[in-house]
This record gives C-alpha cells, structure tokens and sequence, in this order.
C-alpha cells in the first residue's frame, strides 16, 4: 500500500502504464521523468514490467500529506502521457507492484536500478529542499491542474444550480486524433493498421497548416505517439516524408472537390467572413512598407494618447486597450487598414467570448478619436467593416515619437491562464527601453500597485519575468511551450473549433434560403474542423 495508517505517504510512486500509451510512448516519458528529477536533485529507484510499463520510485525524507502527494503526482501525469497517478488518488486502496512481485501477464518486476544503489537511495531518502526544486520546476503543470479543478467545482455546481455548465480545457486534447497523435493508440474498429491511424493524423495536419519540419520537431515534443506508430526512427525516416507527399496531394484534391454553396444560382458563397472588402476613398491601397509605417505610427499614439484615456474606463479600459492591439496585431499580420474580421475570430486572439468583443467594438470606435472607424455594417456572411487609420491631429506627434522595439500583440495564448492585467505588466517590461522597476510599471500599466505585484510574482513564478535589485527584466522561457505547460493551447484551439463549427450552422442556416439542398455536415465535419494550431505565431490570425 502506498498510503500509512495516517494518511500521509513516504514514497512518490510513479506508475507509466502501457494500457494509456504505446511502448515507446512510455519510454520517452521515463526519460523524460529521469531527466526532471535529476535535475532537481532528486534520487529515484527504477524497475520495469514484462508488459513494458515503468515504475519510478522517489523516497522521502518527511511524510508528505496524501492530497499533497497526489497534486504533485497529477501534475507529473499532465507532462507524461503514459502516467497514471490513480496510485496516489486511492488513499484507501492506493497500492503499486514492487520490484520482485509476479507480473499479471506472467514473469516478474525487474529492478533497472543495480540493487546496491538502490538500496543506499531507500536508506538515505530524499530532502525536503529537493522537493521544493520539483515543484518550482512543476510551477505551470501545477497551475493547470489547479484551473481544472476549480472549473470542474463550478461545472458542478452549475449542474446543482440549472445553469449551463462551464466547457472543459480537456476536450479538445481528447479528441481522437489527438490521442492518437499523443500516445500512440488508436480505435481498430476505424483503422486496421498503424499505416491508417497514421495517415488519418497526418492528413489532419496537412489540412490545419502545417509543415513537414513542423510535424517532424513536434514528433519529440507533444506527439510521441505519432512516433511510436512508426516503429523504428530508421522506419520514420523513410516513411514520413514519402506519407506527407500522398497526404498533401490529397488533401489538396479533397479541398478541391469539397462542394461549396452557390449564391443566386451564379456566385460562390464564402464559407469565411473574412475576405477582403472593397473600399471607397483610396483605403487598403498602401503599400506593404507604407502600412508596416502606419502601425508603428498608430503604436506610438496608442502608447503616448490612447493608453492614458482608456485607463480612465477602469477595468473595460484594459480589455478596451488589448482589443486595440490585438486590431493593430492583425492589420499588421493580414496587411490591410480595412478590417472585415468577426468578433469570434477576435475574441479567438483574445481569450474573450464573442457577446463580448461585439459589446466592446462600438465603445473602442467612440473611444479612439476617429483611429478607429466603422465603414460598413454586416451583412448576410460579411462581418462589419471597420477602417484603422491616423487621424489628422496626431500626424505631427507621430512623426516626432521614435518607434519602439518588438512587435505588438493582443493576448498571447498564455494569458488566458493569468490576466489581462499580466499581459500589460508583461509587454510593459518586454518593450520598455530600460529595465523598470515596479513604480515604473505602475505607471506605465496603469494598473494598481496590488494587481501589478500579483501579476509580477505570478510570472516570476512561472519564469517568465526575474528580479534584478529593484528591476524587472524578461526571461527566454518560450511563452508558448509555457502556453502549452499550462494547458491553454487546448483551450484556443477548442475555441477555433467551436467557432468553425458555429460558422458552420450560421452559413447552413442562411443558405437554405438559397440553396435548400446544402446541408450542415457538407460545409462542417466533427473531425475534420477540430482545429490544431501549426507552432508559428502568424498561424493565430489564419486560424481564427
């Protein structure tokens, strides 16, 4: 049994199970494991299962508390596929098979460990301050872990109130590709061999966007299961790139026959509402280099004017502040003054809902002293059109500022795990000319002292920020493998797929007033739209 009379625990009992993922999928998490752990000078003892599974066992100096125990082992699970902490979960009937013991299956559990090492580890036990290094390094799984736990509190009692429950961070990375792609098993009722299970989740890359040498980096990062179906690395190497050829061109063959709605019996319908609008009066004519101009000038207002009036809005001031970056961000990625964008694909870049992007708009339009213009309203498929531009009585000022370094963004994957506050904290250090100090932020944000604290504490806890006297300065943690830690990928991606879907029924809705025969599931598949973001940053705006 893991757990004393007590309660409490004196070992961490990591169990890597080959019934959640594929052999070679619970190898590379070992691996993996072994690494963390050595890292944070920790001393584990290691045996093996004849069915393949892992145990890792990491003794403790002090009794831990079994709720303890069991966060730390379920935020080990959310960087291991393979691991099952349900061990830790039973403080009753929590137990796990020791080196030595008879295998279900038949044989024995094999210590890896040389007997004499692994003895002086159970002797000598584990610091407290070892600990300590786990959880600091654990910091983003534990933060996860924690979200989910409070969303699934509210989802109940939502339930218990009537109201509708709160979606789940966790359905998106269950979909069944994904779990294929991620552990390496896959439904053989669908498909009779790993070939097919392969080129199902390869097909569904090449349809999302992404690359070759995407696919391949991300085979020793969050698909290991995807890996493991081919075998052998040699294997891999000679069929990857041969299964990428056939499923791009077909891929490109299926978007070509894929049926699209008519208008009127002559035009095709967009199934997007985000094609190019024509304008009247010269907009959307600048020149690439023209426009790359025009937003650093528009930033330099932003910072100097627009900043200052919308701090006075209180906490729609900060929401009204992102919304103008996150417009800055896409005029700067599409390349365009005009901006035919829906308010999902918007509040997809923003972590927000899309009632309230829609509620904002017309306030930030008010709000922004004719930087900011509605053109044109919606209509049928089309979102309202609105106009960026540099009003008159700012040309002067903009000239006379310099630019700024770095590139603006709205709310980066990884603040929707924190705040908005954060990500203003956040920019404030990332783009300011000199490390600032805490006073400097404050008035830089325009946040208060308190929530400006916070925000620093949180990141520098997550790493992403570090003290230096009494200045602030940014890390090269890479914010969206953090992004990832923390679990918020498989939130905006599971918002890019409800908003396709949404789309989906909107298009099928209006279309029938034309063309009665499409139907829903001819312009949305289930599978086929649920969304993965290729691992590159301009791939947010194609994707919302």
């Amino acid at each position: 049994m893991i757990h004393g009379s007590d309660g409490n625990v004196a070992t961490l009992c990591l169990d890597l199970d080959t019934s959640k993922a594929l052999k070679e999928v619970v190898n590379a998490d070992a691996a993996k494991l072994r690494h963390l752990l050595q890292a944070c000078g920790l001393a584990f003892v290691e045996d093996s299962s004849p069915s393949g599974g892992r145990h890792l066992y990491i003794p403790l100096a002090e009794r831990m508390d079994a709720a303890e125990a069991r966060e730390l082992v379920e935020a080990l699970a959310l960087m291991a596929m393979s691991l099952d902490p349900s061990p830790h979960q039973n403080i009753t009937d929590g137990c796990i098979r020791v080196p030595g013991s008879v295998h279900k299956s038949g044989g024995h559990q094999t210590l890896i460990t040389p007997l004499s090492k692994a003895y002086d580890i159970m002797r000598r036990r584990n610091p407290v301050a070892a600990l300590l290094k786990l959880r600091a390094a654990l910091a983003p799984e534990l933060a996860r872990k924690r979200a989910l736990n409070a969303r699934a509190v509210k989802a109940v009692a939502a339930q218990r109130t009537g109201t509708l429950p709160h979606l789940s961070l966790t359905s998106a990375s269950e979909a069944p590709l994904r779990r294929v792609a991620r552990t390496g098993l896959y439904d053989t009722a669908r498909y009779k061999s790993p070939s097919e299970a392969r080129m199902a989740v390869l097909g569904h890359f090449s349809a999302c966007g992404w690359s070759l040498n995407q696919v391949a980096n991300e085979l020793h990062g969050q698909f290991p299961g995807l890996a493991a179906l081919y075998g052998t690395p040699e294997r891999r190497a000679r069929l990857l790139p041969y299964e990428w050829t056939k499923v791009q061109a077909f891929t490109f063959t299926q978007a070509a026959q894929r049926p699209r709605p008519r208008k009127h019996g002559e035009k095709s319908a967009h199934i997007n509402n985000t094609s190019r609008t024509l304008t009247t009066g010269g907009a959307g004519k600048l020149s690439s280099a023209g426009l790359h101009q025009l937003v650093n000038d528009l930033e330099n207002i932003l910072y100097a004017v627009l900043d200052h009036r919308l701090q006075a809005k209180g906490r729609q001031g900060i929401s009204l502040r992102l919304l103008i970056r996150g417009l800055l961000g896409y005029m700067r990625a599409k390349e365009t003054d005009v901006l035919d964008v829906g308010c999902r694909t918007l509040a997809a870049a923003m972590g927000k809902h899309h009632v309230t992007i829609a509620r904002l708009l017309p306030i930030l339009v008010s709000a922004s002293d004719g930087i900011l213009t509605k053109i044109a309203d919606a209509r049928y498929k089309a979102a309202d059109v609105y106009l960026i531009q540099l009003p008159e009585q700012y040309k002067q000022l903009a000239r006379e500022l310099t630019w700024r370094k770095g590139k603006i963004h709205a709310v980066r994957p990884v603040f929707r795990a924190l705040s908005d506050a954060t990500a203003l904290v956040y920019e404030a250090i990332e783009r300011s000319r000199h490390s600032p100090t805490t006073a400097d932020l404050v008035r830089a944000t325009g946040v208060s002292r308190n929530a400006c604290s916070a925000a620093l504490s949180e990141m520098e806890t997550l790493g992403m920020v570090q003290r230096q006297g009494h200045t602030w300065r940014t890390t090269t943690v890479n914010l969206r493998m953090l992004a990832s830690r923390l679990g918020v990928m498989d939130d905006y991606l599971e918002q890019i797929s409800r908003n396709r879907h949404d789309r989906a029924v909107w298009h099928a809705y209006l279309d029938r007033f034309l063309a009665p025969q499409v139907e829903e599931n001819v312009v949305f598949d289930a599978e086929r739209e649920e969304y993965w973001l290729p691992p590159d940053d301009a791939a947010i705006w194609h994707a919302a």
